[in-house]
């Protein structure tokens, strides 16, 4: 299969919102615009493009009928359906042509694989939970968030990440980021609120657009540099698996930010990402369950089911769980609740433990077949846990051009410190081995190794 035939299986199979006709026809009429299939570019029968693409040989014909009739496609009988030619200008699509430059192969940090979802599981829990559902239920509700996941997540952070959880200090939200932006926004601008460095770009700016004063908090092979910290009022750390780095947080340096926030009354933000993705041995149990009075613990349901969702958590020191809940309720008023409510039947009946114990051994199967593949010869950090690794390389930038020439999205290191430039300062490609689904991810691995290997 050549290369765009690779990209359109990369395109059905993220495409799980409007069905796979319906993504084959946009991939077909896109590269027909942007000239990827040329004017009487023969394509392949149905029969044989259903095999290699794994779908029906009617989805594939009812594709083909429809571009025919929309005169991207001829189909004469004995030749075969083959491109049209379109009237002179009809290849000016500026969004099918950015869709027709999406990578080969994603390797990029961040996600989880969305094709992993418990589908059948999160149906069962929603048919449940309707059906229990009171009336009220589908009035506005308490910004909170609904009591029954508040209760469910209680009694899950504390076995699965060991933090101290009371129903009434924990925020349901709209995933992280939303989480940080209240939180910023209680705590003012008048401190600044320290981040690591290198650390996620995009969380910073979340930072600063709503009133708070970013500074860095230099990160080493013990994670963040406790002492460095000074004057500022609040620090945000991803301590379990820190990121990018994926190094994580030493003991000292935990009681170091733990003492420093008590005495100077100052907040922790731990943001637990990937906390439950831990491979090599225990997961590290939560900062926060060794300091609530000090840490507000952030989590979300993005990396273990999916993005899609918008369900996250925080978990509040007392002082500010009626501050941040006033921020909400002007914010969004609520999150929205069905989701929360099959969220919280996911979790008491277990389903979601199993689905997470099902991920972690297919994320560290991922983790070792890019070991395996990369070899010993390579420096890679941060393999213990999460759904990244640090791979280090000479000369960042091109072997992010070979990436980008071979059709491979990865991460780089050098857009996550607060300051370009920095001579001196390591090189390396952040690679998420979450996101690829299974049947292309060892295809994305050799790629992957040709670019290291220059």
């Amino acid at each position: 299969m050549d290369d765009f035939w690779s990209a359109v299986v990369l395109r059905l199979e993220g495409d799980t919102g409007d069905g796979r006709r319906v993504g084959l026809e946009r991939a077909l009429r896109d590269a027909v615009r942007v000239g990827q299939l040329l004017p009487g570019a023969r394509l392949p029968a149905t029969r044989r493009l259903a095999a290699e693409l794994g779908i029906s040989r009617g989805t594939a014909k009812a594709a083909y009928d429809q571009l025919v009739a929309e005169g991207y496609l001829t189909a004469r009988q004995g030749s075969g359906t083959r491109v049209a030619s379109l009237p002179s200008g009809a290849s000016d699509a500026p969004e099918a042509a950015a869709r027709a430059r999406a990578p080969l192969f994603d390797l990029r940090p961040g996600g989880p694989d969305v094709g992993a979802f418990p589908a059948a599981a999160w149906l069962r829990a929603l048919r449940r939970a309707i059906a229990g559902a009171p009336a009220m239920a589908y009035d506005y509700g308490d910004p909170r968030g609904r009591i029954e996941l508040r209760t469910a997540l209680a009694g899950y952070l504390m076995r699965a990440r060991g933090v101290v959880a009371p129903p009434e200090r924990i925020m349901v939200t709209s995933g992280y980021v939303q989480g940080l932006a209240l939180l910023t926004r209680v705590l003012g601008g008048a401190a600044a609120v320290a981040m690591e460095d290198p650390g996620m770009p995009f969380h910073r700016e979340v930072v600063r657009k709503n009133g708070g004063t970013v500074v860095p908090v230099r990160v080493d092979e013990h994670g963040a540099r406790a002492a460095e910290l000074g004057d500022a009022g609040a620090v945000v750390l991803t301590p379990a698996h820190q990121y990018p780095t994926g190094v994580t947080l030493h003991p000292e340096r935990r009681r170091a930010v733990v003492d420093w926030a008590r005495a100077r009354g100052g907040v922790i933000v731990e943001d637990d990402y990937d906390g439950e993705f831990r491979y090599d041995r225990q997961p590290v149990g939560a900062l926060q369950g060794v300091a609530p009075g000090q840490v507000v613990y952030l989590g979300t349901a993005s990396k273990t089911l999916g993005p899609a969702l918008r369900l996250g958590w925080m978990v509040l020191p007392p002082h500010l769980v009626d501050a941040v809940a006033d921020a909400k309720l002007h914010s969004d008023h609520h999150t929205e609740s069905i989701g929360q409510l099959a969220l919280a039947e996911l979790i008491e009946s277990h389903a979601y433990d199993r689905h997470v114990r099902a991920c972690r051994l297919r994320y560290r199967r991922r983790r070792d077949q890019l070991l395996g593949r990369l070899g010993a010869g390579r420096h890679v950090r941060g393999i213990a846990a999460g759904l990244h690794a640090l791979v280090a390389v000479a000369d960042e930038k091109e072997t992010l051009a070979r990436a980008d020439a071979a059709g491979l999205a990865v991460g780089g290191l050098g857009e996550h410190w607060h300051t370009g430039g920095g001579a001196g300062r390591p090189q390396g490609l952040v690679v998420g081995y979450g996101t690829p689904r299974e049947r292309v991810y060892p295809e994305a691995l050799e790629v992957l190794a040709k670019v290291l290997d220059g």
